[in-house]
This record gives structure tokens, sequence and C-alpha cells, in this order.
């Protein structure tokens, strides 16, 4: 089944899309009472899922820990699927999250500065062991590194985890697919991006071929852009 959705959302978003991709939770805690509310008046068919807080993924130098006000560590252990107290806890808030929303996919997002080391290696293998497996984990890796990585589809498959990718950037190395539209430019995002109706068209050349697939669009214009491809798939 092919979902369509955004990256982030209002309450005008739950009518209208397949799928939700929750951005809060990457940034901060979330509190319970929020939780219930989106998902008491989101429509029973609506799917969230969940960006995993950042804790897990990024380091603490990075910018967006500005937004966290409410998550507090030790900010040396941050980041890198390090297994340490404060990332496990990192997990069970995420996890914590994405049952009170009745998500079923967690999305994990790391930055280009995690490469395909020996040592971030064994941490995410060691990370992965270690998951809740009654959820579908669905990883990002942004940076060429990982573009030259010969031995990505491998580790996917040895993680269990879903590809995601930019599908204007990159093709997924497994069967189940997660797209995260960034918009189109130099770089790995271009939020400002508007898709034209030309790029949509490409894009539904790609999904056409896939039987599982998220297409969930992260620009500024997501809303509008999300809602066409619906509408364009609809009637492909």
């Amino acid at each position: 089944m092919i979902k369509v959705g955004t990256c982030g959302f209002t309450y005008k978003h739950f009518s209208v899309f397949d799928a939700l991709e929750v951005q809060q939770t990457f940034y901060d805690e979330v509190s319970e009472s929020t939780l219930r509310n989106w998902r008491s008046k989101a429509p029973e068919a609506l799917e969230f899922t969940v960006k995993a807080l950042q804790v897990i993924t990024h380091p603490a130098s990075s910018p967006t820990y500005k937004r966290m006000k409410r998550f507090e560590g030790n900010r040396e252990n941050f980041g890198f699927f390090r297994q340490n107290e404060d990332v496990m806890r990192a997990l069970e808030t995420t996890l914590s999250e994405a049952k009170l929303l009745g998500a079923k996919v967690i999305v994990f997002q790391t930055p280009e500065s995690f490469r395909p080391t020996e040592e971030n290696l064994r941490n995410l293998r060691e990370f992965a062991g270690v998951l809740d497996r009654s959820f579908t984990y669905a990883w990002e890796p942004r940076g060429k590194e990982w573009d030259s990585y010969k031995g990505l589809k491998d580790l996917f498959n040895a993680l269990g985890f879903v590809h995601v990718v930019d599908p204007f950037r990159r093709a997924s190395v497994t069967e189940r697919k997660y797209y995260r539209l960034h918009g189109l430019g130099k770089g790995e995002v271009n939020y400002r991006y508007k898709f034209k109706d030309e790029d949509l068209k490409r894009l539904l050349e790609i999904v056409k071929r896939d039987s599982d697939a998220y297409v969930m669009f992260n620009n500024v214009y997501s809303f509008d852009d999300a809602k066409r491809f619906k509408e364009m798939l609809k009637n492909a």
C-alpha cells in the first residue's frame, strides 16, 4: 500500500493524508497529554510515524539541540547509537511516544557526521540488537560516504531496517520503502523548494513500482505538494 503524507503537521492535515510523521519527537520529549490529544483528534485510519529523539542519533554539537528543553542528561553521551544510559532512556521515550500514538514505524535520521566507521557500525549493530521488534524501524543515513559504502544493502538486511531515502537523490536498498522528500537542488535538503508537476510525475513513476511505501513530503510547501501528489496517485 502507498501512503502519502508529510513530515510535520497541523490539525488540517488529519482529514487529508494517509500518514503523518511526527517531528516534535525528534527535538524533545512530547507530553503524554499532547500525544493523546493528537491520537484522539485524528481519524482512526490515519497512521502516525515517529521520528526518534535526536539523543539517539545526533551528537550534542548539533544545532537542533537548541530546541530541547525537557530531556536532560550527560550531553557527552548523546548520539551515534551509543549504548549508554542517556541513549537508552531516549529510546524508551521514543517507544513510549510511539505506543501512545499507535505508531507502527519509528524513523532514525543520522547527520552527515555519522559516517560508516568501524565504531559507528558496531554501535549501530549493537543498538539494533536491543530493539523492541514489535515496531518497524526505518533509517535515513545522510552523507556521500554512505552512497559509496559497498556493504549498505547487507547492513540494512542485518539490521532489519527500512532504508529511508529521498527518491530524487538515492535509490532504496530495501524492499519496503520510506521516502522523505526534502526538495530539489544542491546538498541534502532544500526545504524551500516547491515541487513542479513534472517533478511529481517523475515521483509517480518511481512509486508505481512499489507495493509498500510511505511518501512523506518534508518541505515548506509539503501540504500542497503532498495533496497534489496524492490526487495524482489516485488518478494514475
